[in-house]
């Protein structure tokens, strides 16, 4: 991270603030943060205002230590010229001096002396304070949706961190149902057959973050795809290469009817699937470091979810291998519930050892998955389809299929690491899958 979005101050100048009390919510790359106060005092001037970024290390606001102090802060903050002081409500006594709010790393904001109010380099949400002021705090997307249904945000209530107003709040007040997908990889079944299988009947709505501009207007890239934006680039400096494989799914298929109803989802299955299978090739889980190739000592599984407002982001699963898949199931519905909600702490989203990527759900044949950054490999998952499969014998059956395509640095993984990886987890998806739930 190095620079942070203000989404909103959750204190205005001239409000008091107590030590460990969230002050405002910056958005980093991937989450919405509160930043707490190192000590007591009264935020005396707001540098940078909500919607406003600033870099990590930059002041954006003052906190004075007595409210006697305020009014001095206030006319140096404004002497220092219009770029240090943004609109302040006056207080009512006058005063002696301040502490600035500085944009840095983790904690923020002190307040012996002029105490900076900061910008943490890691996104790691406190506890939650809705504003105090009634400002309506919306998504863009929300926002845009609005004004399409005419649905008044005033009084809404949001679903979203500190009370934000997510599009599915407006669709709801609007008395639609919710189009916007929870998640758009990942959390659905890997099958869309017309009915039964481990898929959805019909068509899937279309991934979230779509459609965010209009025919003719350019659409500034958020935080969130900023980040990914520049992942995505680096993966370009990583010698990748592909291997494919056909893994028939009629036994996953029966048991995901068997242990759906317990709450088990199919992403569940499948990361379960993947971390016992990677737990036998710790060379796929392994990634190329700075000495050389990493080991890691677990093997964690992320899994690619799509965003509401545009980007995606990879909650972890870990020890996936060593978790009893019903866990499993009921660590990604949290996990999913809070990465809508951009509350995933660093090491829920940056932990991975190896990624999955289902765009089955879509109905999606094939697919290459870009490699994420500071790992050896990830699997794209399609949808499981009914297909003509004919046996060694020469019997012919009808079965269901999925592809799956494994992209994998080709610094630590080689093709016939690759083969060996698929090679396992076909044969236990397809022979004994049961054993997911032991």
């Amino acid at each position: 991270m190095t620079e942070g979005k203000i989404v909103q101050w959750l204190k205005k100048p001239g409000d008091r603030v107590e030590r460990g009390e969230s002050v405002l919510v910056v958005e980093s790359d991937k989450a919405d943060m509160d930043v707490e106060s190192f000590q007591e005092g009264f935020l005396a001037v707001v540098l940078v205002e909500a919607g406003g970024t600033a870099p990590v290390g930059d002041t954006i606001g003052l906190i004075a230590e007595s409210e006697a102090e305020i009014a001095e802060v206030q006319a140096k903050a404004r002497a220092a010229g219009p770029a240090a002081a943004a609109p302040v409500v006056a207080p009512s006594a006058p005063a002696p001096a301040p502490a600035p709010v500085a944009a840095a790393a983790p904690a923020p904001v002190a307040a012996a002396a002029p105490a900076p109010v900061a910008v943490p380099a890691v996104a790691v949400p406190a506890m939650v304070v809705a504003p105090a002021d009634g400002r309506v705090v919306a998504t863009p997307r929300a926002k845009k949706l609005a004004a399409q249904l005419g649905v008044a945000l005033e009084g809404l209530r949001g679903n979203g961190p500190n009370g934000r107003i997510q599009a599915e709040d407006v669709e709801r007040a609007a008395g639609r149902a919710v189009s916007v997908p929870r998640v758009a990889e990942g959390s659905a079944p890997a099958t869309v057959a017309a009915s039964g299988g481990n898929g959805v009947a019909g068509a899937a709505a279309a991934p979230a973050g779509e459609a965010f501009g209009r025919p003719g207007e350019t659409v500034a890239f958020n935080t969130l795809q900023q980040a990914v934006n520049r992942n995505m680039v680096a993966s370009l400096a990583v010698p990748c290469f592909h291997v494919g494989y056909t893994i028939t799914t009629d036994k996953l298929d029966a048991l995901y009817k068997q242990v759906k109803a317990k709450g088990v989802t199919m992403t569940a299955l499948l990361a379960k699937a993947v971390g016992v299978t990677l737990a036998r090739h710790p060379q796929v889980n392994a990634a190329c470091g700075e000495g050389g190739m990493t080991y890691p000592q677990a093997v964690n599984v992320a899994v690619a979810v799509a965003m509401e407002d545009g980007g995606l982001i990879t909650p972890v699963l870990p020890e996936a291998d060593r978790t009893d898949l019903y866990s499993l199931s009921r660590t990604w519905a949290d996990l999913v519930k809070r990465a809508r909600a951009k509350q995933l702490k660093p090491e829920e989203y940056s932990t991975g050892t190896f990624t999955l990527s289902n765009l089955g759900m879509f109905g999606v044949d094939r697919f290459d998955a870009i490699l994420p950054p500071g790992t050896g490999a990830i699997l794209a998952v399609a949808a499981s389809r009914p297909t003509v499969i004919a046996g060694k014998d020469g019997a012919i059956r009808v079965g269901s299929q999925m592809q799956v395509n494994l992209t994998c640095d080709h610094r630590v993984i080689y093709g016939a690491h690759a083969a060996a990886f698929l090679k396992d987890l076909a044969q236990l998806i397809e022979t004994n899958p049961e054993s997911l739930t032991l």
